[in-house]
Order: structure tokens, then C-alpha cells, then sequence
């Protein structure tokens, strides 16, 4: 296993998500790919051979420490820089194997990007609302527009809030967060802000259903959902963009992942994920997401 650092801040020593990498892991069954995950904390991936050679590079499957998951796009994302890393791939144009269906990878400008489908979004009702409300310990009236469930792997519930400094000031209720995405039918409570004099910038925050932990680092899948869901609110524009999502800045581990979404006239067209990854040293014991 490799302890791979994705989405750290550019210019932070300790930004971003860990994840723990398995290259070769065909041998290992689930149970014991879920038990290697709640020894590391932290969303894992494992690296297998296709089911069909012919139609993917590699297959991958993702696990939190309470369950597995249909794709996890950090994880995927330090996957494929490992793999350029020790010679496994080129960088050239990828196919991965994923539950939620194929991504594509791809090597540009030194780092990895990786794809993802366009969301389907939709508006959350007003009851929902001033669930969610309560949920983050806020009044109704410090929620900005339309609550939106995004999705491009998984749904992700998109709350707006007036500025940054109302964002880290959250304390949510976390007992209250798997039951409240119960009746949104969303994977995660994702409250951000646009930034201040800062173009297609928002800072975010992940509260994530029912993944073992509270609050994550940084989450792909739901900045990728966040881009498309900015577009529908107006935050952003028509022409092809690169959104950049903040995310583990009030748990003390600063992370950037930048979303490249297309002209809005390209009806047809994904999103591409991307950013920075290292490799970590492997720590001696469980580190908690908490501790970031």
C-alpha cells in the first residue's frame, strides 16, 4: 500500500485527502479490502486487472471504512498517479473500470486529470430546506437561492451560504446528517460560498452521509457536481471554465480541486477532474480524518 496525498492546496505542505492505494489487489476479497480500509481511516481504492482487457486499462473498487463505494474521484485521481509514477502507464488516454461506469484518465501539463459525466441537478423542496437548516444550525434565511441535489457519480446536496467566514463557522449536527440524506436521497451535505474577488472560486465543505467520519478533506465527485451546479445557479458562465473548488480549509488541511467544465453549447460533454498528488510517508498509526 502507498499513502497518496490528492488536492493539496499549490504551495501547502499538508493539504488535501489521503488515500491509500493497492496496486495488484486481485488477490484480496472484499472483507479484506474493507478491513485494510478501516485500518487506514480514509477512503481506499484497489487496483485490479479489467474485467474485459479490451474494454478497460484497469479496474478499481472504493471503499470507506463502513462500506464500498460506486467511484471515489481523489482516490481514482492518486490511483493513476501512482501508476504513472512507477511506470505502469504512460499517461496517455486511459479507461478505468468503476460501479458507476467508465472513467477516462489522462496526463496534462504534469498532472492527472480524470473524467466525469455531466450532472443532472435538481431542486430540493422547501420543507427539505428548512431540514437542512436545522441540520446545520443556521436559520432558513442564511441559505442563499435554490437548495440543488448535483450529480455526476453520486448525488451531493449543494448549499449555498452567504460568504466563507458563515461556512467554517458551521457546527453541524452529525446525528442528524445520514437520516437527513435519507430523505434528500443524497451521499452528502455540501455547503459552500463563492470567494471573494476570486473568478469561478468557491470554498466547500463535505458532510458526508455515512462514510465513518464527519467532515472530508476533500471530496471529487462532489466538486464536480458543485461546477455543473454552479452553472445552473448563474455563478458561472456559458464559456468552457475551470471552477476551483476549496475544501479542507476548517479542518486544517487546505485543498484545491480544479473542475474543467465545457462551453455550455457542448451538450454532450463531461467535466474533467483535476489536481496535485504526492506520495506520503506510510504513518506508524491510523490517522483520523479529523486531525487534517
Amino acid at each position: 500500500m502507498e499513502l497518496i496525498r490528492v488536492f493539496p492546496m499549490p504551495g501547502s505542505e499538508r493539504g488535501g485527502n489521503p488515500a491509500p492505494v493497492w496496486l495488484a489487489a486481485d488477490a484480496l476479497s472484499s472483507p479484506q479490502m474493507l478491513e485494510r480500509t478501516r485500518d487506514s481511516g480514509h477512503e481506499s481504492v484497489f487496483v485490479l486487472r479489467a474485467s474485459d482487457p479490451a474494454a478497460h486499462d484497469w479496474r478499481m473498487r472504493y471503499f470507506v471504512p463502513r462500506h464500498e463505494m460506486e467511484m471515489c474521484g481523489h482516490a481514482t485521481l492518486g490511483a493513476l498517479w501512482l501508476l504513472h509514477r512507477d511506470g505502469h502507464w504512460s499517461g496517455r488516454p486511459t479507461t478505468v473500470e468503476t460501479l458507476s461506469g467508465t472513467v477516462h484518465g489522462r496526463h496534462v501539463d504534469g498532472l492527472v486529470e480524470i473524467s466525469q459525466p455531466r450532472a443532472t441537478v435538481q431542486a430540493v423542496g422547501e420543507v427539505l430546506r428548512d431540514e437542512i437548516a436545522r441540520c446545520l444550525r443556521i436559520t432558513p434565511t442564511q441559505i442563499l437561492g435554490t437548495v440543488l441535489n448535483a450529480s455526476t457519480s453520486r448525488v451531493k446536496t449543494l448549499v449555498r451560504l452567504q460568504n466563507v467566514e458563515a461556512l467554517h463557522a458551521l457546527r453541524p449536527d452529525f446525528a442528524a446528517v445520514e437520516a437527513l440524506c435519507e430523505r434528500l436521497g443524497s451521499t452528502g451535505l455540501y455547503p459552500y460560498a463563492v470567494a471573494d474577488g476570486a473568478e469561478a472560486t468557491v470554498s466547500a465543505r463535505q458532510f458526508p452521509k455515512s462514510s465513518g467520519y464527519p467532515e472530508d478533506a476533500a471530496t471529487g465527485i462532489a466538486a464536480a457536481a458543485l461546477a455543473w451546479g454552479l452553472r445552473e445557479a448563474g455563478l458561472v458562465g456559458e464559456a468552457a471554465t475551470l471552477v476551483t473548488v476549496r475544501q479542507g480549509e476548517a479542518m486544517g488541511s487546505p485543498s484545491a480541486i480544479f473542475v474543467r467544465l465545457p462551453a455550455a453549447t457542448a451538450t454532450t460533454e463531461g467535466c474533467w477532474l483535476r489536481g496535485e498528488a504526492w506520495a506520503m510517508p506510510s504513518p506508524s498509526s491510523k490517522e483520523s480524518h479529523d486531525s487534517h
